[in-house]
């Protein structure tokens, strides 16, 4: 069992002491969220959210999740990274693969790439990626980020993307694993076909076993059972070192958490309480966890 912290919607000045605490308490990485701007309106329903709306306003800070990962990167010498999950729907490939082995390299290999597709139309369009289509174009993106990722001299030519050989130094000093998000039927067949993971957003326990169940009978279906695979949970509404537990006997391998919100803190509360409340996390749920 492992633990992931999230940073998400937290002050940009606080990353490097949270993330300092989060090594020291014995979490074994950081989830990085991902939202490129706020549009005064959104013409679809955000799919994580009763009503559709989105909890966060204009004013929620983000940082780029990349950028972040190198900055953390740098104050700390054991946690690994990973976005969660980073929409690379409106994401060219190849640009993406730059930053990504940049990051892969200046953090020693300490990073994973969380993907999913994105939600938002606007996200697409101001950005200059299509709407449509949106699936095979990712699923193509997949490809050309694997390609160029696993180094040496390479050429693609699909559907959306087109470059003859090309190669980008240095290569990453080891394998940056994919982890898809997402909960629908397309996105778990994803996960199943390519990635080393799958991610979830905000799930209740008895849907989180369900949607685990159903992967497992996909990798096996892929010729995958017996691969190493990752679970990462955010679950909300098992806690505690038998809830803990539990996600464990379901499959889980990585509980994402914020160990802050179970102290009554919120996303801009002072950074002392935070690191008061994930020292605790780690005293009483990390530290016996496995006993």
């Amino acid at each position: 069992m492992k633990f992931t912290l999230s940073i998400a919607m937290n002050p940009l000045d606080q990353l490097g002491e949270l993330a300092r605490a989060a090594e020291e308490a014995g979490f074994s990485s950081i989830a990085l969220p991902d939202s490129l701007f706020y549009s005064e309106t959104v013409s679809a329903d955000y799919p994580y959210t009763p009503d559709g709306s989105r909890f966060w306003t204009e004013e929620t800070p983000w940082a780029d999740p990349l950028i972040a990962a190198a900055s953390m990167g740098a104050v700390t010498e054991r946690l690994t990274f990973y976005t969660s999950v980073l929409k690379l729907g409106s994401r060219n490939p190849v640009l993406l693969a730059r930053q990504v082995n940049s990051v892969a390299a200046l953090t020693g290999g300490r990073f994973g790439l969380g993907l999913g597709v994105g939600w938002s139309p606007e996200e697409f369009r101001w950005c200059g990626a299509p709407y449509e289509k949106r699936g095979k174009r990712v699923d193509e993106a997949i490809e050309v980020l694997r390609l160029i990722l696993d180094g040496g001299m390479v050429e693609f030519h699909g559907e959306f993307f087109d470059f003859d050989k090309l190669r980008m130094s240095p290569a990453p000093p080891s394998r940056v694993p994919f982890y898809i998000g997402g909960h629908t039927d397309v996105a778990l067949r994803r996960a199943a076909r390519v990635a080393d993971g799958w991610s979830s957003a905000m799930m209740k326990f008895d849907d989180l076993r369900d949607t685990i169940a159903k992967l497992r009978g996909l990798l096996a279906d892929q010729g995958r059972a017996d691969d190493p695979f990752e679970y990462q949970a955010v679950c909300i509404d098992k806690f505690g070192l038998d809830g803990y537990r539990e996600q464990g006997d379901i499959g889980v391998t990585d509980i994402i958490t914020m160990p802050w919100v179970f102290d009554g803190l919120g996303f801009d509360a002072e950074v002392g309480p935070k690191l008061d409340s994930i020292k605790k996390f780690g005293d009483e749920i990390i530290a016996k966890i496995g006993d």
